[in-house]
C-alpha cells in the first residue's frame, strides 16, 4: 500500500556530475514536456511517481554518491513513495549489470547513448524534431552547449571513452541554431562544453574547426558572453585564442586541463605534451591575450608520482601563476591503462599534496583579486543569498570560480543582468563590490 498518493506522469529527474550530464536532462526533460509528462528537477519534496537519476561514473567519489543516491531512491520506493525508478548516465553505462544485481528496486538501467530506449520504456516517443531543445536547469540567463559527445584521447587515467564512446562533433549549422534557439529564450551566456573542446570537426569536417563554430555562436544576436570550457592542450588550435582577443562577446577565459606539472608524469599519463610544452603554450597564450584568464585542473597522486614529482608541479603551479585552479586526487580506474599500474601513492599523501598545491593556489588567487579593488567590472548577475547579490566576471566560470558579491541592503540589481560593478574589496576566492556610478 503506497505511503501517499503519487502523481501519474510526474518525473523527476536527478542529475549528479559535470555539465554534460546536466546537458543530458535538459534534453530528457525536453522530451518527456513533449511527451507530456509533467517534468521537475530535483524536486526535494516530490509527489512523482517515476524518478529517474541521471548518474556519473567518473572516479570514485563520484560513483559513491551516484550509487548513494540510487540506494536513497531505492529505500523511498520501498516505502512506497516512488513507484517506477530508472538509471541512466555514465555509471549505469559502465556499470549496470551489477547495479542491476546489486539493486533490483531500479525498475531499468539505461547507458548515455540509450535515449531513445528510456523514452520507449516510459511509453514516449523519441521526437527528432526536437534536436537540441532542452528545458533547462540552469539559470535562465545562461546555458551550457554540449559541441561534442566522447573522446578518442588515449590518457591512461580517464575512463570516460568507457562510457561516452568515440569523439563525435555535432554539425555547426545545428549548434548555431540550438543557440539562436536559447537567445530567443533570453539565454545570454553559453558556455561550450565537450570533453575536448579542441577536437572539434575533425570527424566531420577533417579539420579543427572549433575557431570557426566560435566566430559563428559570437555573431548569434543577444548572445553576449561565450565561454570555453575543457580544451586539450596537445595540438591547440591557437587561431582560437585571437578569436577570444578579437571578440568582445567571447570571454576572456579558456579552461584547459593540464593534469601535471612533471614531464615524467605526463609521459605515463599519456597525455602527448612535456611540461617544457605545455609551459611554451600556456606562455604563447598569454602572450597574444594578456587579459586571459586560465582556468587549469591537476591531478594528486597519480601512480608513481614521488615527492620530487609532486614537488616538480608545485614550483611548475607557482611559476605558472593559473587565474583558477582545481585539483582531483588520483582515482584508480578498472579498465583504464593507468590501471595497471600500482596505485602506490598513500590516500593520506595524495590528499595533503592536493591541500598544499591549493594553499599554494589561494594564495595566488588573493594576490591577482588584490589588484582588481578600485576597478569597475562587467558582472553578470547570477543569484541572490544571505543579503547579496551574487554574479560573476568574464573571467569566471558558474559553480567553480570566484565570485562578485554586492551587499542588497543598499544595491539592487536584476538577476540575469550584466551591471558594472566597482570592487572596492577582496579576499581569496571572492570579489566585494557596489554598482558603479
Amino acid at each position: 500500500m503506497k505511503a501517499r498518493t503519487l502523481k501519474k506522469n510526474k518525473v523527476n529527474v536527478v542529475t549528479l556530475g559535470c555539465a554534460k550530464n546536466i546537458y543530458d536532462s535538459e534534453v530528457l526533460m525536453a522530451q518527456l514536456k513533449a511527451n507530456e509528462f509533467e517534468v521537475k528537477h530535483e524536486e526535494e519534496d516530490s509527489n512523482a511517481e517515476i524518478v529517474i537519476i541521471n548518474t556519473c561514473g567518473f572516479i570514485e567519489s563520484a560513483k559513491q554518491e551516484s550509487i548513494d543516491m540510487i540506494l536513497q531512491y531505492a529505500d523511498a520506493k520501498d516505502q512506497g513513495k516512488v513507484d517506477k525508478l530508472y538509471v541512466t548516465g555514465c555509471l549505469s553505462q559502465r556499470y549496470g549489470g551489477d547495479l542491476e544485481k546489486e539493486i533490483p528496486q531500479v525498475d531499468s538501467f539505461f547507458g548515455t547513448r540509450d535515449l531513445p530506449r528510456l523514452l520507449k520504456t516510459l511509453k514516449a516517443d523519441y521526437k527528432s524534431e526536437l534536436l537540441g531543445e532542452r528545458l533547462l536547469t540552469t539559470p535562465s540567463h545562461f546555458a551550457y552547449l554540449k559541441i561534442a559527445e566522447g573522446c578518442d584521447r588515449p590518457c591512461s587515467f580517464c575512463a570516460i571513452p568507457l562510457m561516452r564512446g568515440k569523439h563525435r562533433s555535432t554539425p555547426m549549422e545545428q549548434l548555431v541554431a540550438q543557440a539562436e534557439g536559447l537567445a530567443a529564450k533570453g539565454v545570454k551566456e553559453l558556455l561550450l562544453i565537450a570533453q575536448d573542446l579542441t577536437y572539434y570537426g575533425l570527424d566531420i569536417y577533417k579539420k579543427r574547426n572549433l575557431d570557426e563554430l566560435v566566430n559563428k555562436l559570437a555573431d548569434v544576436e543577444g548572445i553576449e558572453w561565450v565561454r570555453l570550457h575543457y580544451a586539450y592542450p596537445s595540438g591547440f588550435p591557437m587561431e582560437v585564442i585571437d578569436t577570444i582577443k578579437n571578440h568582445p562577446n567571447v570571454a576572456n577565459y579558456l579552461d584547459i586541463p593540464l593534469q601535471h606539472g612533471s614531464t615524467k608524469m605526463l609521459k605515463s599519463m599519456r597525455r602527448g605534451i612535456t611540461r617544457e610544452k605545455t609551459t611554451e603554450l600556456i606562455r604563447a597564450i598569454r602572450e597574444i591575450s594578456p587579459e586571459i584568464a586560465i582556468r587549469t585542473t591537476l591531478i594528486a597522486g597519480y601512480p608513481g608520482e614521488t615527492q620530487e614529482d609532486f614537488e616538480e608541479m608545485r614550483d611548475w603551479v607557482e611559476e605558472m601563476q593559473f587565474e583558477r585552479l582545481g585539483i582531483f586526487t588520483y582515482s584508480h580506474e578498472e579498465n583504464t591503462h593507468a590501471f595497471t599500474l600500482e596505485d602506490d601513492v598513500p590516500e593520506e599523501v595524495k590528499h595533503a599534496r592536493a591541500e598544499e598545491i591549493m594553499a599554494l593556489q589561494s594564495q595566488i588567487s588573493y594576490n591577482k583579486n588584490q589588484t582588481l579593488v578600485g576597478k569597475t567590472l562587467k558582472v553578470l548577475i547570477d543569484k541572490v543569498e544571505g543579503g547579496e547579490f551574487i554574479g560573476r566576471t568574464e573571467y569566471d566560470s558558474p559553480e567553480v570560480d570566484n565570485e562578485v558579491r554586492i551587499s542588497s541592503e543598499n544595491e539592487y540589481v536584476r538577476i540575469g543582468d550584466f551591471v558594472n560593478i566597482k570592487i572596492t574589496s577582496a579576499d581569496f576566492y571572492d570579489l566585494f563590490g557596489e554598482v558603479a556610478e
